[in-house]
């Protein structure tokens, strides 16, 4: 069963903003201190319209996917986010870490960690706790780690 040890970092993210913290307690009772928030720089919204491409046949063309750009920058975020975790780790500042991001946040930012983050990557909770204040967030930490063990 993964737990939370003294000293085991957790990381709280979605597609826009993270909260990496540490554990200054244990598992029974966990207290997390902020250590740094990112954020994603706000930029503003490309309202191109989709292109279009012209057909083998005279005056033809076919419409082209308008880009996602939300997905794109979730994607440039959670490499961000991966990099900083890895520069962490390199140095030493964690020996442990679980990370709790939504479903699709959460497979970006693993198909984006370096194997040193990997190594040290003690659970990870599929649920955006972003929103909540702190002590909620360490509840339900401790809650699905917990679930873990069933």
């Amino acid at each position: 069963m993964p737990k939370l040890t003294n000293g085991t970092w957790v990381v709280v993210a979605d597609g826009e903003k993270a909260l990496l913290m540490r554990n200054l307690t244990d598992h029974q009772d966990p207290n997390f201190q902020v250590i740094a928030r990112e954020e994603q720089p706000q930029e503003p919204e490309n309202a191109d319209r989709p292109g279009r491409m012209p057909d083998p046949g005279p005056n033809q063309m076919s419409a082209l996917e308008a880009t996602d750009w939300r997905t794109l920058a979730r994607d440039r975020f959670a490499t961000e986010l991966s990099d900083i975790l890895y520069e962490h780790a390199h140095r030493g500042d964690f020996q442990h870490v679980v990370i709790a991001a939504g479903p699709k946040v959460l497979g970006a930012i693993r198909e984006a960690l370096h194997p040193e983050v990997k190594a040290r990557l003690v659970a990870e909770i599929d649920k955006d706790l972003t929103h909540h204040p702190r002590d909620r967030i360490e509840t339900e930490v401790k809650a699905a780690l917990d679930a873990m063990d069933d």
